[in-house]
């Protein structure tokens, strides 16, 4: 994965990391599919799922590059 999309991806898990608790079961996901479309990233959906299940699991700073290996 490039610098540049990693660090679109880590602005969009910045932004809902920040607003993640108490969140609905299944927001955090969606949070993040909303954010990458609108700074035009495309991942996986099981990417998505490993960053959503990093930020509920962390309750904290989350790196993309670490959880997605780039």
């Amino acid at each position: 994965m490039s610098n540049e999309r990693i660090e679109a991806v880590q602005a969009v898990v910045d932004r809902v990391s920040s607003y993640q608790d108490g969140a609905p079961e299944g927001t955090v996901a969606k949070e993040l599919r909303d954010g990458l479309a609108e700074v035009g990233v495309e991942v996986s959906d099981a990417e998505v799922q490993q960053l959503a299940d990093a930020i509920e699991t962390q309750h904290g700073s989350v790196s993309a590059g670490d959880v997605l290996g780039g």
